[in-house]
């Protein structure tokens, strides 16, 4: 998870990427709530954690699930640092095509062929 981790991170920003740093790692355990993230982070505002806690889940890094008889959610991730990367660069990939269009596909198509052998066996391995 090592590489992986810390690209994930970074791709977040800094709030973020500390709080699925400890969401992908267990510090807060598989199923958490507000309460456990905070307890993680004592500096930060119960609402910041709780506004945080709810982006992530607008962008699909975590699944919210309504709390029966209270207003409250419990968090999971959804997915980890290896599945968040590929969504994104899937995301990050489109984007660019759309804005370049073939001059990115030919850009794509020259870094594929500068691949070392290792590196194409490894991406047929992906796919």
């Amino acid at each position: 998870m090592g590489d992986d981790l810390e690209r994930a991170v970074g791709v977040l920003g800094p709030l973020e990427g500390r709080v699925m740093r400890a969401v992908w790692t267990g510090t807060v355990g598989e199923l958490f709530v507000v309460r456990d993230v905070a307890a993680v982070f004592p500096t930060l505002a119960y609402t910041t954690v709780m506004t945080t806690l709810r982006r992530l889940a607008d962008k699909g890094l975590l699944v919210m699930t309504p709390r029966s008889g209270s207003k409250g959610h419990v968090y999971q991730a959804n997915g980890g640092p290896a599945e968040f990367l590929a969504q994104a660069s899937r995301r990050e990939a489109t984007a660019v095509i759309a804005r370049y269009g073939t001059a990115a596909l030919a850009a794509f198509v020259g870094e594929l062929q500068a691949l070392t052998p290792r590196q194409r066996q490894r991406l047929e391995e992906l796919r």
